[in-house]
């Protein structure tokens, strides 16, 4: 039986993140980091109080850690919820969040408009799935010369994810993550398909997995406890790690029930040391992504 190695050259993938302070490496050779965070900027003094818990468990875990949270999110079931604070008041919170911390930081964004005044502050651009073929604000965020994390659309085959990666590499830009997040399936409901880690790591791109989206119950509101199957976050997340992901996604708060978007879905943040540290007994037991996909016909 042949290896895959010697069947199949695959490009490198490195996704790095050097904020001066703090480095992160994401990709072959090195081992799993998180991206984590609330989902939406509630209130500073929640962003602070989670974001130094976080970084407290970061070190005692040993894992890199890169924080997360948007200080608007624009796609939202009713024009009633809260959208955040905006970038006015949510850019000052992030970049105090770096400061004191030390933590590299993440943000959505939405709009072509806003990406320098962004780049100008995070560490990070993320685009969320539902703008992943927005040519325009792909390309934007590329020319900043900023680590970019593209959320795969849920409406897209993994592989259909090149389009992304090759628009923000005709940048210059080679610094790309990319994250899965479920697929549709049906109505409201989303799945968890491991063949796309893989097959979006043949991109020559790292990829992350976010299991706080995927057990989403969309068509529920997210405040309502029946809106999202949080308990099943730790099963995800494992099954993802023993599938090669090269990093994790999960939003995080300490009473998501009280949070102003996903609440239904983020992890409770007294359980994410537990969850974490099982995350790394099952990497250190498949050695490396590349091990998961050794043998082939």
């Amino acid at each position: 039986m042949k290896t895959r190695t010697e069947t199949t050259t695959l490009p490198p993938r490195e996704f790095t993140v050097d904020t001066g302070r703090t480095t992160v490496k994401i990709g072959q050779g090195h081992g799993l980091a998180v991206i984590s965070g609330p989902c939406v900027i509630d209130s500073r003094e929640l962003i602070m109080t989670t974001a130094r818990a976080l970084a407290e468990l970061s070190q005692k875990v040993g894992m890199p850690m890169i924080f997360k949270s948007s200080y608007e999110k624009d796609n939202r079931g009713s024009e009633k919820n809260w959208t955040g604070p905006m970038a006015d008041d949510g850019l000052k919170i992030l970049a105090e969040v770096k400061k004191e911390f030390g933590l590299p930081v993440l943000t959505d964004i939405h709009r072509q408009e806003d990406v320098d005044r962004v780049a100008d502050v995070v560490d990070v651009l993320q685009i969320p799935a539902y703008m992943c073929q927005q040519t325009s604000l792909v390309i934007a965020c590329g020319q900043t010369g900023k680590p970019i994390n593209v959320k795969k659309g849920q409406f897209l085959a993994p592989e259909n994810m090149g389009g992304a990666v090759s628009k923000i590499r005709s940048t210059g830009n080679k610094n790309v993550l990319l994250t899965e997040r479920g697929a549709c399936f049906g109505y409201n409901r989303l799945v968890a398909d491991m063949r796309s880690i893989p097959v979006m790591q043949e991109l020559g791109a790292p990829v992350c997995f976010d299991a706080t989206h995927v057990i989403r119950l969309y068509g529920i509101s997210s405040a309502d406890p029946a809106g999202g199957e949080p308990r099943f976050v730790p099963h995800l997340t494992l099954a993802a790690v023993a599938a090669g992901c090269d990093a994790l996604f999960i939003e995080t708060h300490p009473d998501p029930m009280s949070a102003k978007c996903d609440a239904a879905s983020q992890l409770n943040l007294k359980h994410w040391e537990s969850m974490v540290r099982m995350a790394i007994r099952v990497r250190e037991a498949i050695k490396t992504p590349e091990s998961v996909g050794l043998f082939q016909a």
